[in-house]
């Protein structure tokens, strides 16, 4: 599959603005201080929604046709893609059926719900789920619409690197979460095409991390789904990726993997120092930095993803309690 272009994500910028939110960009004194380099944060997880996942859904839903739109989309999610999805489908008068596993924690299924959509919970991994939104696809003749491999989903996550090179003009690295690739491969597509010598550092949990699986056996590859501070990024890659898998080998300098104990001091540093409630996934940038898994040559840029925590989770890591969701799981 051909890789998707800064035409199509120029394209997207288009077509989504005034629908979502530019996001702000601020400064971080205490991270640039440990980097040596300025630290700008993108303040994504305010977002309409709570995340960046709006983008690539609002780009899908305003690519439907007539006869799309009269059947419905349906896409299986971790939470941020799903009530995204929702309010996209909802602000468009569309049907929307959202399929997720067990595993996703019950206050962004209630964040779902609250949208309007039609729930269904199967089984305990997102492959569980998308087996429900391939029934609804096939009986139902309803439009999928991924979580992440998906060239309209892609290009909408890439406006977030047009934005980038807006507010932050002389950035070199870019600290960007990695889950399913979606966001990764359009913010990556945006920033080459301006800049190829930008650093793209993807970060992720160390636990099930599916993508940077992939990589190492050279296709994509199933990792078992565990509990992890950083839920967002949980998921495989899907064994028959057409899209993400390609951009992310081709277009990612670097992978980090983050220990539970380093996601929660981004939760804390992203609290205390900069003041903002985020997400365990929406923090890896500032985990990857606080911990010198990153060393940065120049200014740096990381995405503060998402706000969809739990407040008694959040609670619990800001006071300073080591929470394991594994031994908690188990």
């Amino acid at each position: 599959m051909s890789h998707v272009g800064i035409d199509r994500i120029e394209s997207a910028r288009d077509r989504i603005a005034g629908l979502i939110r530019h996001t702000p960009v601020e400064a971080s004194a205490s991270l640039s201080r440990i980097a040596g380099h300025p630290v700008h944060l993108k303040f994504e997880h305010q977002q309409f929604t709570g995340s960046f996942k709006l983008r690539g859904a609002t780009n899908a839903v305003g690519r439907l046709t007539d006869a799309e739109r009269a059947r419905g989309v349906t896409g299986a999610s971790t939470g941020n893609h799903g009530r995204a999805l929702a309010f996209a489908a909802r602000r468009a008068g569309v049907r929307c059926v959202i399929c997720m596993s067990a595993l996703v924690p019950k206050n962004k299924v209630e964040a779902i719900a609250a949208e309007g959509a039609e729930i269904r919970i199967v089984g305990r991994s997102q492959d569980d789920a998308q087996e429900e939104v391939d029934r609804l696809v096939a009986e139902e003749g309803m439009v999928m619409v991924p979580p992440f491999d998906d060239a309209r989903v892609i290009a909408g996550q890439g406006t977030l690197g047009l934005e980038l090179l807006e507010d932050v003009p002389d950035i070199r690295v870019a600290l960007v979460q990695l889950s399913g690739g979606g966001l990764i491969a359009g913010v990556a597509a945006a920033l080459k095409a301006r800049n190829p010598d930008i650093r793209v550092i993807g970060i992720t949990m160390r636990r099930g991390a599916a993508m940077h699986a992939s990589l190492a056996a050279g296709k994509p590859t199933f990792v078992e789904e565990l509990p992890t501070l950083a839920d967002s990024l949980g998921g495989g890659i899907g064994l028959r990726n057409r899209h993400t898998f390609d951009m992310v080998r081709d277009l990612v300098d670097e992978v980090v993997l983050l220990d539970e104990d380093e996601i929660a001091d981004g939760v804390r540093h992203a609290y205390w120092q900069e003041r903002q409630v985020v997400e365990g996934g929406g923090v890896v940038g500032i985990s990857a930095l606080l911990h010198g898994h990153v060393r940065p040559d120049g200014p740096t840029a990381a995405i503060l993803t998402g706000a969809s925590i739990d407040m008694h989770l959040h609670h619990r890591l800001i006071s300073g309690e080591n929470v394991d969701l594994m031994q908690e799981a188990g």
